[in-house]
């Protein structure tokens, strides 16, 4: 497969169209994996005899296991061919799935979903990376958003149908599908970036010797998606129950589609703008506009219409950061892509699983506008950190 084949899809971005679709899939199967647990819960609780509540370590475990691996998994991928352990990473993810459909107990159960979490931390990061090094500079956020809104997408599509599938035929279905699919993108991954050789393929990477690329700069560069996931999904986690709690349940279905097709648009919209105006411009213009939206959000949270034009614009300014994030971390880190964008994700997954200990305390304490008060305030620093982070090696970064 040629990389720089023509159409519409590879002058706009320097892929072919198979590539973008191919990664594209593969994030919906991911992110489908990811969300399609908790709205299962209920299920496997029955099935295996077990508290609703214990089934909550499913989520845990497989979130603990992404951020405990993400950044091992990032350092390999730099350091092989990028493409073989996407492949690996993508057969252990069936595995796991396949496991997790056929675990007779819970104790079983819990170790699936812990190897899937490691399968995971080895897939997304090394199908961004790939991503990133074939697509041409000037479109390499918004090829990134293209990919990732793969994994919006099984937020509000990919979920919702496997919790569906569950309801008529069986929790261990969603995951017997699951399993197939991502054994299914296999062998077409270990066929499609075999062209190109070097760098752009997956190659071994040089050392670094970039002195801007020290830990100082990697920490504070991923703090702030951490600060980002924590402001968003406090919002995103508690919303339905919000609803349930104030009589409106059955606004919970369509506030959702609007919540998760703003974000979808967001995410095309930060990458476009991040390839044309600079990447760190349009984190902190993503950011400031969380922090205000949220706010607003919690301002009309009693009215139901005014809500979803403010859920809306708070996911199209709030997901608009994170290709803006990737496209600035992969100019910046240039030598060690996919260990970058790994530690993005664990930073994701901290703030996300911050987000939902931390919030559930405050709900049951102050309320759910008070919530998103505290979230919108969890963007400011983010906001300031993004603003004092050291130039990319593109010239729009150092005017940003």
């Amino acid at each position: 497969m040629d990389a720089t084949s023509a159409g519409p899809a590879a002058g706009a971005v320097g892929l072919s169209a198979r590539l973008v679709a191919l990664a594209w899939v593969t994030q919906f199967l991911v992110g489908t994996d990811l969300f399609v647990v908790a709205p299962l819960l209920p299920a496997v609780a029955a099935s295996l005899d077990v508290s609703t509540a214990s089934t909550g370590l499913l989520v845990t475990a497989f979130s603990l296991a992404y951020v405990v691996a993400s950044p091992f998994a990032g350092w390999l991928s730099d350091r092989r061919d990028r493409a073989t352990v996407l492949v690996w990473a993508l057969v252990l993810f069936s595995v796991a799935n396949a496991a997790t459909a056929l675990a007779p107990n819970f104790g079983l159960l819990l170790l699936a979903r812990v190897v899937a979490g490691v399968a995971a931390a080895a897939t997304g990061p090394t199908v961004y990376a790939l991503v990133s090094s074939r697509a041409r500079p000037e479109a390499r956020a918004q090829v990134l958003a293209v990919v990732g809104s793969g994994l919006l997408t099984a937020l509000w599509v990919g979920a919702p149908a496997g919790a569906l599938l569950g309801r008529h035929v069986g929790w261990q279905a969603a995951f017997v599908i699951l399993a197939a699919g991502t054994l299914a993108l296999a062998l077409p991954h270990a066929l499609a970036w075999r062209s190109g050789r070097g760098a752009a393929s997956g190659m071994p990477n040089a050392p670094v010797r970039d002195g801007r690329t020290g830990a100082g700069a990697v920490v504070s560069a991923v703090a702030v998606t951490t600060l980002w996931a924590f402001s968003v999904y406090s919002l995103y986690t508690f919303l339905s129950v919000a609803l349930h709690s104030d009589g409106r349940a059955t606004a919970v279905a369509w506030l959702l589609v609007v919540y998760g097709v703003g974000a979808v648009g967001g995410g095309q919209v930060g990458g476009r703008f991040a390839d044309r105006a600079g990447a760190v411009r349009v984190t902190r213009t993503a950011l400031a506009l969380t922090a205000v939206l949220e706010a607003a959000v919690a301002l009309v949270f009693p009215v139901t219409w005014a809500l979803a034009c403010a859920l809306g614009l708070f996911a199209l300014a709030g997901y608009a950061f994170f290709p803006a994030q990737q496209r600035h971390l992969a100019d910046l880190f240039p030598e060690r892509v996919t260990a970058m964008l790994s530690w993005n994700n664990s930073a994701l997954f901290v703030g996300l699983s911050l987000a939902g200990a931390v919030g559930g305390q405050i709900v049951h304490a102050v309320g759910y506008p008070a919530l998103l008060y505290i979230g919108a305030a969890a963007a400011v620093p983010a906001w300031l950190m993004a603003r004092g982070r050291p130039a990319g090696s593109h010239g729009e970064e150092a005017r940003a």
